[in-house]
């Protein structure tokens, strides 16, 4: 799962209107918000940090002479060493981090539901606003097809039409 910066407030708002209707969970209308932003806030420390590891991928890559084909490699094994979730692991790390945050958040008055239950409902939350990154890809591609695989031209012009569906995608603003 990759996490957009545009996706974190529907998230955050969809996790606790769902809990909240579903009785799992009971915040006071008037904390609703602050519970939302409690989860907004361990979303954007998830995106702070993975900012932070592709820094210090391309870093590391640049010092050591690494060639770019191997920076998925590269950015697994570090992530392994920073302890840094990616792929599937995003969203059960975002759900225990959800369900832990209700425990101890003083906007959540109780939480009537099992962790399990929780985590589950979190787990289809988070699946249901995941972004199919092969069809923005695809969608991308189709819209170049004129220029050649392989090449600078190509990289630059897929680097632009990625930009252009994200955006018309709702993505990046």
């Amino acid at each position: 799962m990759k996490l957009y910066r545009a996706k974190i407030q529907p998230i955050a708002h969809a996790v606790i209107e769902s809990l909240v209707n579903s009785g799992a969970l009971e915040v006071e209308p008037e904390n609703r918000t602050e519970a939302e932003l409690d989860l907004v806030a361990i979303m954007e420390e998830y995106s702070r940090r993975d900012f932070s590891l592709r820094d210090a991928v391309k870093e590391h890559m640049a010092n050591h002479g690494v060639p770019y084909d191997q920076y998925g490699r590269t950015r697994s094994r570090m992530a392994q060493d920073w302890g840094h979730p990616t792929g599937d692991d995003v969203e059960r790390y975002l759900a225990r981090q959800f369900t832990e945050n209700f425990m101890i958040s003083n906007f959540v008055e109780e939480v009537y539901g099992e962790d399990k239950a929780i985590y589950k409902a979190i787990m289809e939350i988070l699946r249901a606003h995941d972004v199919d990154e092969r069809a923005l890809r695809e969608e991308a591609r189709s819209k170049i097809a004129n220029v050649r695989e392989g090449t600078v031209d190509y990289e630059i012009a897929m680097s632009k039409a990625m930009k252009e569906v994200k955006k018309r995608h709702g993505l990046l603003s």
